[in-house]
């Protein structure tokens, strides 16, 4: 399985296409009504009430009761403890739609007394004013922007050897990529971006820039052995050499995320699928754009430059 050889310099263009088709279809689902971005209360404003209950109840039942009581567009989601035996349901007002202690009050013994058999209780309540939530948000991304500068600024002086601005340029690109894809995979699978969204983008920046840096370190150890080899038989020869190591490591980690997304699913437990669904997707952007993405780039980047540097000579 070792001796397999992939021209990474070829695969570039299909690969580019792929990640096209999956953020247009992204785009796409903003626009859909059903769809579109969903933001949590944490970065949007509002109010999330959260009730345990026994038995047997129909979404539109529960709807149905909190219609009669407020007048705001709201969401319900519905969830079971991973033992069976705790039953919820949230009740979720997005933007400067708020429930006021009067209200929650009036809404909680109305369904009371509706569902007077399933021992309704609420459990939980919090509401996020539009202005905090709104500078949460920035903090967040800013806490984003600050580790792709970190990770620039980390690969330009470690491979200064080997052009450590271009590498860092296309190490971002490739971070871009991966972040986008978390993104739409939220939109596409309807989840809110919380902050379980600013953990994942946290660590697929982390993960997928590990995976670059592999593939870096095998490149400046080949220009080291090899010094008169060509640029784009160089990346490709040393990203043949570790692809092994990057996919095997992705496969493992993406088998754990994969069970975590099976148990969110099966219980209902959106808390972990607005983590495990986009992690899951960011691992394997994060695996495929280090080994089709970052090194090949760099290759026409370097190619580029030097062709420049060849027309100027010239002159």
């Amino acid at each position: 399985m070792r001796d397999f050889n992939i021209d990474f310099n070829k695969v570039l263009k299909p690969v580019l296409i792929i990640y096209a088709v999956f953020f247009l279809a992204g785009i796409a689902f903003i626009f859909i009504p059903s769809f579109g971005i969903n933001l949590d209360i944490n970065f949007s404003g509002g109010t999330k009430l959260a009730y345990s209950y026994t038995g047997d109840i129909g979404n539109e039942d529960i709807e149905a009761s909190v219609e009669e009581v407020i007048d705001e567009s709201f969401t319900i989601t519905q969830s079971t403890s991973l033992a069976g035996d705790t039953k919820t349901f949230e009740i979720t007002l997005v933007g400067k739609n708020s429930v006021s202690a009067e209200k929650q009050e009036e809404l909680t013994q109305a369904l009371t007394e509706k569902f007077a058999d399933n021992e309704i209780a609420l459990y939980n309540s919090n509401s996020v004013s539009p202005n905090i939530a709104g500078s949460f948000f920035v903090k967040s991304i800013v806490a984003v922007l600050i580790t792709a500068v970190l990770v620039v600024i980390y690969v330009g002086i470690r491979f200064r050897r080997i052009g450590g601005v271009s590498a860092a340029v296309t190490a971002l690109i490739t971070l871009v990529f991966d972040v986008l894809v978390t993104f739409f995979t939220c939109i596409i699978f309807r989840l809110q971006i919380d902050s379980n969204y600013i953990a994942v983008v946290l660590t697929i920046l982390g993960y997928s820039l590990n995976d670059t840096i592999v593939i870096y370190d095998r490149v400046r150890e080949n220009e080291r052995l090899n010094p008169g080899m060509e640029i784009g038989e160089l990346v490709n020869d040393s990203i043949n050499k570790v692809k092994i190591r990057n996919i095997v490591t992705s496969l493992t980690t993406f088998i754990a995320v994969i069970t975590i997304v099976v148990v969110s699913e099966l219980f209902g437990l959106s808390s972990l699928r607005t983590f495990a669904i986009p992690m899951a997707f960011g691992i394997i952007s994060g695996g495929a754009s280090s080994l089709f993405i970052a090194g090949p780039l760099w290759v026409i980047w370097k190619r580029h430059k030097a062709k420049k540097a060849a027309a100027a000579g010239k002159k």
